[in-house]
């Protein structure tokens, strides 16, 4: 008696293992920015590559607390200027709920303003967003690995803060915290606004907003936005 080969059903659910196997080995992406056009260009770059996949998008800091809380995800693409909360607000929520999720920076600020701050907080890369887009996917894949992306660019400003640590810029020198308050206080916000966002007490921000004061030498709100715009912090 002749044994018949696998049936159709059989051969189905081999496809269907491998389509499985192809998606699980896929490097699942979330992208934060509050323009649409953005993630539209973005979700459709990443859809020409076999091993990228985009699983969520966010417009907002807290959108994008909420989507690593609630999907799945390998990399988070985050722009830093959006309304309410920003990526610099969020990126200390992100890290400690999903430490493992790696959160590259795609921003309109040179690297030289930004880049090192957040590094330091935990972001593991920084690119701006008139980069070739095919460095964003390398440096997805470098960063799906576990590893940080780091440009000459960003490498060089890292080198100059370990071997000149006394000529660091005022604001290098400021925690997480009293950076996001800075940057909040530069723009104009007032300390219950600010208590709000970062869900901090407004005697809390009071007490950042004297550390920031001493550390960077300065006297009064207006000199925090003096500085900030002078040195292209804020718009």
């Amino acid at each position: 008696m002749r044994m018949s080969g696998p049936g159709p059903l059989a051969s189905l659910d081999g496809r269907f293992a491998q389509a499985l196997k192809k998606d699980s080995d896929m490097i699942k992406i979330g992208i934060v920015d509050d323009h649409a056009i953005v993630r539209t260009g973005l979700r459709q770059f990443f859809s020409d590559q076999v091993d990228l996949r985009v699983v969520g998008e966010a417009g907002s800091g807290r959108e994008a607390i909420d989507l690593v809380r609630n999907v799945e995800l390998d990399i988070l693409v985050m722009d830093l200027s959006m309304p309410g909360q920003s990526g610099i607000d969020a990126l200390a929520m992100i890290r400690a709920k999903a430490p493992d999720v790696g959160i590259l920076i795609l921003s309109g600020y040179p690297e030289e303003h930004y880049a090192v701050n957040l590094i330091r907080q935990g972001a593991s890369g920084y690119l701006n967003k008139e980069c070739d887009p095919s460095e964003i996917v390398d440096a997805i894949r470098v960063i799906s690995l576990g590893k940080r992306y780091i440009t000459p660019a960003v490498a060089e400003l890292l080198a100059q803060q370990l071997n000149r640590p006394k000529d660091m810029a005022a604001h290098e020198q400021l925690s997480e915290r009293e950076f996001q308050v800075f940057l909040k206080l530069a723009k104009g916000e007032t300390a219950g606004d600010i208590a709000k966002a970062l869900s901090l007490s407004v005697k809390t921000v009071s007490t950042y907003r004297t550390r920031v004061m001493e550390k960077m030498s300065l006297s009064s709100n207006s000199d925090l936005t003096y500085y900030a715009l002078k040195n292209k912090l804020i718009d």
